[in-house]
């Protein structure tokens, strides 16, 4: 993985950590971005693009979930954000 791919990558798995620290949380959606960070963390050269776009989907579920702190749904779409920017410079 290139530098500054695995800088993004780093950074966006430091949000989901955020929010996975946060008791405010509910678990099944902890462990939803848990999910979505070991795809991203674990990911080849090869497989980051897949890797993104499940994550990328696996946030997008997690951020319609009715008992989503406000405040955890913004985290969320800047996580959404971020992980679609890396896929299209991972693209290019």
């Amino acid at each position: 993985m290139e530098k500054g791919v695995k800088e993004q990558v780093d950074f966006v798995a430091e949000l989901m950590d955020s929010i996975m620290d946060d008791s405010s949380v509910p678990r099944n959606i902890r462990k939803n971005i848990e999910q979505a960070r070991e795809k991203i963390s674990r990911s080849s050269e090869e497989q980051l693009s897949i890797n993104l776009t499940n994550a990328i989907y696996l946030m997008e579920d997690v951020s319609n979930d009715i008992n989503m702190p406000s405040h955890t749904r913004t985290e969320i779409w800047t996580i959404i954000s971020e992980l679609e920017a890396i896929r299209e410079k991972h693209k290019g």
